[in-house]
């Protein structure tokens, strides 16, 4: 778990506990049912060492009754804000809770997206401070060099950063499969554009240990038991 850093602002100290995420915890302060020494929490206010934080249990039951699904993204489809006439995760999901995709996968990349209600994942996953792995297979318009392969497990010098080392693995003679500590936008079509490659398809296949298996096309699947206790471990939310 990361360590709590006082004076700290009430909405992170909240989702450092593990009692919900930043935006859930401000949702909660303008409910009321957050109190600090006694007193009802506002929005921005910030908890030192010795103040003593409560929250209705109540309320932090209701919000604790999460969901976790893997899902087989189409090609295609947007992760977040579509545009008039585009499709997006909403349009084909069969799950009737209120579930968002964690990060993003681009709208030609297909794969593994976890979907939730649970907003504490989503800070915890997508900080680039803790590394976590994704892995993706990826086909390029012609076949992969030895240099390419070098330079992608180095580092790719883009314009505005020089990617991390990654590990890759050649599997044909136009794919491979890469596993990244970090996710900017575009990056692994960015980084093989960079050398002279092309992008023909770029699928997701694993999340820390979410994989994403026999799963079909727009198909999803609870997470749950072991595997969803591995995974929140490993996000220190035990």
């Amino acid at each position: 778990m990361e360590e709590i850093i006082y004076p700290i602002r009430i909405n992170r100290y909240l989702a450092l506990k593990n009692i919900c995420s930043r935006r859930e915890g401000d949702a909660l302060i303008e409910k009321g049912v957050v109190l600090i020494n006694g007193k009802k929490a506002k929005i921005g206010d910030k908890v030192s060492e010795t103040d003593k934080v409560t929250v209705n249990s109540k309320a932090t039951d209701v919000m604790k009754k999460y969901v976790y699904y893997a899902f087989n993204k189409p090609r295609g489809i947007v992760t977040h804000s579509p545009k008039d006439g585009q499709r997006s995760i909403k349009d084909i999901t069969s799950s009737a809770d209120d579930v968002f995709p964690v990060g993003r996968l681009d709208k030609n990349s297909r794969g593994l997206l976890i979907l939730t209600n649970d907003g504490r994942i989503n800070d915890k996953l997508l900080n680039p401070e803790h590394d976590h792995q994704k892995e993706y297979v990826v086909t390029v318009n012609k076949p992969i060099t030895n240099i390419f392969l070098k330079v992608m497990r180095q580092g790719v010098q883009l314009e505005d950063f020089k990617t991390k080392e990654a590990e890759v693995e050649k599997t044909d003679e136009t794919t491979f499969h890469i596993t990244l500590t970090e996710g900017k936008k575009h990056q692994i079509r960015r980084m093989c554009t960079a050398l002279g490659w092309e992008v023909v398809d770029l699928k997701r296949v694993r999340v820390m240990n979410i994989k994403l298996g026999t799963l079909g096309s727009g198909q999803q699947r609870k997470i749950q038991g072991p595997e969803l206790e591995e995974l929140l471990k490993s996000l220190g939310m035990e």
